[in-house]
């Protein structure tokens, strides 16, 4: 069961310097074990929901909409300017100057998707910023991670995928089909830039839905929403989250001090479990639970274990070996 969900005590607007204005926000116990939420995405933002795997009487929950998105500014969704300055390097940055500005030593990093590649990007560049790793629905945003999601699932949905195939210039269907609809995205033509953000949203929410008619997120109804959130997703994942292949499966012998968990649903077909049970197998402290039944989004299942795995980890202790299965 989620907890009662409990209002920031604090929030502002933090100063990038570099043009953008990123909007952050406490809650739980101001002396709490320290937690930092990392959405998905790109350009999903942090909703009220986020706060509610934490006990608000333990945590000191931060939360923050990543560049470009939700209450941060520029917003993707009205300007493409907010793809500038834009990059993992930029949040990871972004991460380190919020947490100076708190003042918080170590915290508990939280992510779910693009979050959980930004929470293991951060972890190897600051691994002792980082007291746990709690990360499900886990995806690298590799090279290997992007194909698999803009060609190889066209093999399980090929009308679908067609279809997608269809919105880009033929000259760039064999190719990097994320950077081409970002071209279209960044058009000075409104309709060109609608389109391709519809055709980008209909194909995640195929992807999200494993079976059945296709049920449209709220975002894909609502043409500004779809809009920036196409805008950001296709700018990260048509770069790669901007990293080297290796730049995390190659530094993570930094993090064998570091406590983690990372969740995935066996029917999660949005990218390769493989990338999650390879990097859980290099940390001895990392537990990798699969929920059978889930996909991409949490279900009941994959909720509990979360909340239980955040209460666990409330509680001070030393961590020798990897965390127990949640049963």
């Amino acid at each position: 069961m989620l907890h009662p969900l409990s209002e920031p005590y604090n929030s502002g607007m933090m100063d990038t310097g570099d043009g953008h204005r990123v909007y952050w926000e406490v809650c739980g116990n101001p002396e709490g074990k320290p937690a930092v939420v990392l959405h998905g995405g790109p350009g999903s933002g942090a909703t009220p929901w986020w706060r509610q795997f934490f006990d608000p009487e333990r945590y000191r929950v931060v939360l923050f909409d990543q560049r470009g998105c939700g209450r941060s500014l520029p917003n993707a969704c009205d300007d493409v300017g907010a793809l500038e300055h834009n990059t993992t390097a930029h949040l990871l940055a972004d991460m380190e100057q919020l947490r100076e500005h708190l003042a918080i030593e170590q915290w508990l990093l939280f992510g779910a998707s693009w979050g959980s590649t930004l929470g293991l990007a951060y972890a190897v560049e600051h691994p002792d910023r980082v007291s746990e790793l709690v990360l499900w629905a886990l995806v690298t945003t590799r090279a290997s991670d992007v194909a698999w999601l803009t060609h190889t699932m066209g093999q399980i949905y090929p009308q679908e995928y067609d279809e997608l195939l269809a919105s880009v210039p033929e000259p760039h269907r064999g190719g990097n089909i994320s950077a081409a609809l970002n071209e279209l995205l960044r058009s000075n033509d409104p309709e060109v830039c609608d389109a391709a953000a519809s055709a980008w949203c209909k194909w995640e929410d195929r992807i999200g839905t494993l079976s059945g008619p296709v049920q449209p997120s709220a975002r894909t109804r609502d043409p500004r929403l779809r809009l920036g959130f196409a805008r950001l997703v296709t700018h990260y994942f048509g770069n790669h989250a901007f990293l080297e292949e290796d730049a995390i499966t190659g530094r993570l012998k930094q993090l064998r001090h570091v406590p983690a968990y990372f969740l995935r649903g066996r029917l999660d077909i949005a990218s390769p479990l493989r990338s999650a049970y390879d990097i859980a197998g290099q940390l001895p402290l990392a537990t990798l639970d699969v929920v059978e039944a889930d996909a991409h989004g949490a279900g009941d299942d994959t909720l509990n274990r979360l909340v239980k795995v955040l209460d666990r980890f409330a509680a001070p202790r030393l961590m020798t070996t990897a965390l127990p299965l949640v049963p």
